[in-house]
């Protein structure tokens, strides 16, 4: 359970030692959740909470700082992993992968906590759905895994970075591993998906969870951009702090929105504009 580990197995990888037998089943898969969703470590806590307000803490006022992101983590465990919901929703995953095909395979649904710390995160991007073809979906919003092409939105995305970012080079694959490493949270609303039917799992507990993911960013960190593309996400983010993060709104990237307002939107370089200003160091979005 949240609160017995620190901050730094929040964010920490899935023991290699585990196969995708060993997570299909509901007790598994749920004990996978809690370990990724792990407590706040007292110095790394009062860490940032110094850098955020730019004033040296007392150690009194670290404590206290570190036990109030503390019992926050442990709030957001017993609400989301004891309740009926993610029980049904881990029953529901289960048996789904009993009988049909679903991506990402069940190691990698957790991919998104795997790259880095909790306290390094900058820019919050918000997917929908995983791609549900094979080999893409490994637990990135828009990433898939070498050599699998990018897709359509993707490459809309790389085409923007190429007029915002000067010098940006198409990486000729789409796996965003680099830009989660420093710290780009990249989160689908929903985590899983019957290969070939989009939206198959949707409205099936996934955007409750995610929805508690992304308000406790919003409540216990600070500066964060969140980027939010098309009406889903904006929604999804409607209620994230704007006086504590910067929120970026555009159309999605499909080629069905993009010349809309996507291309041009210079979301990248804003965010790194954004970082800069509040004492961070910006994304290489280069780094892929």
């Amino acid at each position: 359970m949240i609160g017995q580990k620190t901050i730094n197995s929040f964010f920490s990888p899935v023991s290699k030692k585990r196969t995708s037998k060993d997570l299909d089943g509901t007790e598994e898969d749920a004990k996978v959740a809690k370990r990724k969703f792990a407590a706040v470590e007292d110095e790394q806590a009062s860490s940032s909470a110094s850098a955020a307000a730019g004033v040296a803490l007392t150690p009194e006022q670290q404590e206290r700082i570190a036990q109030n992101k503390k019992a926050a983590l442990e709030k957001l465990s017993s609400s989301q992993f004891g309740k009926p919901y993610f029980k049904q929703l881990m029953a529901f995953v289960s048996e789904e992968r009993k009988r049909h095909t679903v991506y990402p395979p069940a190691e990698d649904v957790y991919t998104w906590t795997q790259m880095c710390d909790i306290k390094d995160v900058k820019v919050v991007i918000l997917g929908q759905d995983p791609y549900h073809g094979p080999n893409q979906a490994h637990g990135l919003c828009f990433s898939v895994k070498r050599p699998v092409s990018p897709p359509p939105s993707l490459e809309n995305m790389y085409k923007e970075l190429t007029s915002d970012i000067d010098g940006f080079p198409h990486p000729g694959h789409g796996d965003l591993t680099g830009w989660s490493k420093q710290g780009v949270l990249l989160l689908n609303a929903v985590l899983t998906v019957r290969a070939h039917q989009a939206n198959s799992h949707k409205d099936k507990g996934w955007e409750t969870f995610t929805d508690a993911v992304v308000q406790w960013l919003s409540k216990n960190l600070s500066g964060i951009v969140f980027m939010l593309w098309g009406a889903y996400a904006q929604k999804k983010g409607a209620a994230i702090n704007r006086r504590r993060h910067h929120v970026l709104r555009a159309v999605h990237p499909s080629p069905l929105s993009a010349h809309r307002g996507f291309f041009g939107c210079k979301h990248f370089s804003k965010a790194n504009e954004f970082l800069v200003a509040s004492g961070k160091s910006p994304i290489d979005w280069k780094a892929l």
